[in-house]
């Protein structure tokens, strides 16, 4: 299965990236995801469903530890493994 994931962490800093929202960027850069689009007001990334599944894990674990009040994230199945149709 290959999924998508779209998140955001709060609180928000124009400033400057908070140390939650750096940490959050790392884990979906680093997780070995496609597509990954990073921005200041939303990320995005596309992966096999157990890649994607172990880097919201570590996202929400990690961006919560590093100060935030609110992850907020939405899953989507994306296409379907053949397997899985069956």
């Amino acid at each position: 299965m290959r999924l998508r994931v779209e998140f955001t962490t709060e609180p928000f800093d124009l400033d400057e990236a908070p140390a939650h929202a750096v940490v959050g960027r790392e884990i979906v850069t680093g997780a070995g995801l496609d597509a990954v689009d990073v921005g200041p007001f939303g990320n995005t990334a596309e992966g096999e469903g157990q890649k994607v599944l172990a880097a919201v894990d570590a996202l929400l674990r990690r961006s919560l530890e590093a100060g935030a009040t609110r992850v907020s994230l939405q899953v989507n199945v994306i296409a379907r493994d053949a397997e899985d149709a069956t």
